[in-house]
């Protein structure tokens, strides 16, 4: 296998720490959020057993509390969040009135990601977030403790052509990228077996999405998030470097007047099988399990 814990994409852990202080503060999650969500769990009803109790991994800004309970309404939801702020949000959402959440309130326990029990939940769900790790291989790793053994994981996360066109003129201007780049789902599938999962399964799929002007786009972008690489410029920017990307921008709109952009949806799939004995390690069988091999005349 390949080196790939060495190409994980490069995010800047002050960046990060900046944007989940302004997510927190954010009205609600990202509409792009919600339609993944809804996309996963399209996906759920294949999944013969369900589970008892599922991790919401970065809850507040995964949007899918909704659409994972109307699948699995009996299972018991833990929302996990990177910071307090964020955890506190995912409280108050809890204490929404019910007619906020549809027919009945949404029912969940909230934590930090260091607090998650090891090994007791059968599902780990997560929306949009994996891009956003500093560590991708640290993270998988945390995923597969955090599961029970036959446990599953469903994530999605962004490929990378996502914002290929952004990308595009950022060239253009000569200046570095806008975000740190997004890790190839093959590349992904590799982590989860390093990680220890078994049988991953990774699909993607391309989602073109278009705004009416530059300032619509780029204040949806910032919604979603922000640049995270450590390449990112030191320093604010001026009001004559925001114009020349407004005019960039621009310059690429369509026949309406629309300027689009590509997202690229990468989904991961995969379980946390029984650990395997060590080779050498001796094994140990029952005389009954012995028993049960042998023909009826031989018992």
């Amino acid at each position: 296998m390949s080196d790939v814990t060495s190409r994980s994409p490069a995010v800047d852990a002050a960046a990060l720490a900046h944007v989940l202080r302004r997510l927190a503060r954010a009205e609600g999650p990202p509409w792009l959020h919600q339609e993944l969500a809804r996309r996963m769990a399209e996906r759920l009803p294949v999944i013969k057993q369900a589970p008892q109790s599922w991790l919401d991994w970065w809850g507040f800004t995964g949007a899918s509390a909704q659409a994972v309970q109307a699948v699995w309404p009996q299972a018991r939801r833990s929302i996990v969040e990177p910071t307090v702020a964020l955890a506190e949000r995912s409280r108050q959402a809890l204490q929404s009135p019910w007619w906020a959440w549809g027919r009945r309130r949404l029912q969940a326990s909230v934590c930090l990601e260091a607090d998650v029990p090891v090994g007791q939940s059968q599902m780990l769900w997560s929306n949009l977030n994996l891009h956003a790790s500093a560590d991708p291989a640290l993270t998988l790793a945390q995923w597969h403790r955090a599961l029970a053994v036959d446990g599953f994981v469903m994530f999605s996360t962004f490929g990378p052509d996502t914002l290929r066109e952004l990308r595009a003129v950022y060239a253009e201007l000569d200046w570095p990228a806008p975000h740190p780049a997004y890790a190839d789902m093959h590349d992904l599938g590799d982590l989860m077996v390093h990680a220890g999962f078994a049988d991953p399964v990774m699909d993607q799929e391309m989602l073109r999405l278009t705004w009416s002007s530059p300032e619509a786009l780029l204040a949806e972008l910032r919604g979603l998030g922000g640049h995270l690489g450590q390449g990112r410029p030191a320093g604010l920017r001026t009001k004559r470097w925001r114009e020349r990307l407004l005019q960039a921008l621009a310059r690429r709109a369509d026949s309406q007047g629309r300027i689009g952009m590509s997202f690229e949806l990468v989904y991961g799939h995969a379980y946390k099988a029984a650990p395997r004995p060590a080779r050498g390690a001796p094994v140990t069988v029952s005389l009954d399990s012995l028993r049960s091999t042998l023909p009826k005349r031989h018992r």
